[in-house]
């Protein structure tokens, strides 16, 4: 009879060397990011130690800087505080105070 292996990491996020959900993806794009960039350089004509000084100074600072977030918000941190700055401060009605009084008046009376 065969053996087969339960996967026991089904319905967890992805996670590489403690990068958790959207940092890895924003650290992969970043880096990929960065190699395009240090290539158009190199292709344009500039110096080939000053593409390797912008391409790992820029690295280091992504990695750097999507460690920090990761540490600093956590797995789902990004995303709340994307939300939190799309969130109403305060909603505004337009209706007149009349109107506002009349549907409260006639919900009363329904119950």
């Amino acid at each position: 009879m065969k053996t087969f292996n339960i996967n026991k990491g089904v319905g967890r996020s992805v996670e590489f060397k403690g990068l958790k959900a959207q940092y890895l993806f924003i650290f992969a794009a970043g880096l990929l990011g960065v190699l395009i960039l240090v290539m158009i350089m190199y292709m344009i004509g500039l110096n080939s130690y000053v593409c390797l000084v912008l391409g790992t100074t820029g690295s280091s600072v992504l990695i750097w800087q999507t460690f920090s977030l990761n540490g600093k918000y956590g797995e789902h941190g990004l995303m709340k505080i994307a939300s939190k700055k799309r969130h109403p401060r305060f909603i505004i009605s337009q209706k007149r105070i009349y109107r506002l009084l009349k549907s409260k008046l006639n919900f009363k009376s329904i119950k």
